[in-house]
């Protein structure tokens, strides 16, 4: 079985690991996202003599993942300090002749779900992450979705919920999905972090009551078959109940579908893979970029 190298690439940290084409992680590291010069330097010592036969990076973005394109590769226009337009793809190229398949940490995970988790089985399928942003991935005929480039599901526009007068805190429209539910959105709007917030506190059903509206328009525009929730904000279990039930008030029964009536806690779920999601999808990847060589 082939030995393949996975690169998770967070604005906070970089999780590298080395696994197999089951899915099996045989070794991970992680540190801290400073400069690419610093960081970059950890991940080509890490995968040094370990002989691996291709690399997976699913990264923070927005990123470039279209082949042919002039700046495929590269992290574009994040707003992360010293990364933007930095070429990933080429920088390790440099170091390792191995194919590399790169995406978004979103569509990694999505990537991995389907082929070793939640989504395992299914023809497709959402991963959506709630944590310091929001991002989701897509799965559609067993491929990842991409356009003019990758999905960026994070910043669809909402209707504000009655009761709250927070501005958002999204530098770019404010008000969207991720200006109003991502992490920093609590914090900000409630004067605490979230896990410090009790599960009964009014902030879960306002958090609940935006993304029931995203996994609202996710459903009527790909009707996925399987939709897994990640990323820090979605630890808090009692979401996950009260995003259910208010799905299914907004739908109003126009899908009529046994997934969102009669079986919508196993329509929407947390990660089999857990924490190591982001990194298995990475290895998805890997493996996707070997097999597209063997073919």
């Amino acid at each position: 079985m082939s030995i393949l190298g996975a690169i998770e690439a967070g604005g906070t940290k970089f999780v590298c690991g080395i696994g197999k084409e089951d899915g099996t992680v045989l070794e991970r590291v992680s540190f801290p996202t400073t400069t690419p010069e610093e960081t970059m330097a950890q991940v080509v010592a890490f995968f040094q003599n370990k002989g691996v036969e291709a690399i997976g990076v699913g990264s923070f973005g927005p990123i470039d993942p279209v082949k042919g394109s002039p700046t495929y590769g590269r992290i574009t226009t994040t707003p992360k300090p010293y990364w933007s337009n930095f070429d990933i793809v080429g920088h390790l190229g440099s170091y390792f002749e191995v194919p590399i398949e790169f995406d978004t940490d979103v569509n990694g995970a999505a990537l991995g779900e389907y082929t070793w988790g939640a989504a395992q089985g299914y023809d497709s399928c959402l991963y959506i992450t709630v944590g310091t942003g929001i991002g989701a991935g897509a799965v559609v005929g067993g491929e990842l979705v991409h356009g003019l480039s990758h999905p960026e599901m994070g910043h669809i526009l909402v209707r504000r919920h009655p009761d709250d007068k927070f501005e958002g805190f999204c530098p770019y429209h404010g008000d969207c999905l991720e200006g109003v539910a991502a992490g920093p959105s609590l914090s900000k709007r409630w004067g605490v972090q979230g896990v410090e917030l009790t599960p009964d506190h009014p902030a879960w059903e306002m958090e609940a009551y935006y993304l029931a509206q995203a996994l609202m328009n996710y459903i009527l525009i790909l009707s996925p078959q399987k939709i897994v929730m990640g990323g820090g904000v979605m630890k808090q279990q009692q979401l996950f109940p009260l995003i259910h039930s208010k799905l299914q008030e907004l739908l109003n029964g126009y899908v009529q579908l046994p997934a969102i009536h009669d079986q919508i806690a196993e329509y929407i779920v947390s990660p089999q893979l857990g924490d190591n999601a982001g990194l298995c999808g990475a290895l998805a990847l890997a493996k996707k970029a070997l097999a597209a060589v063997s073919a």
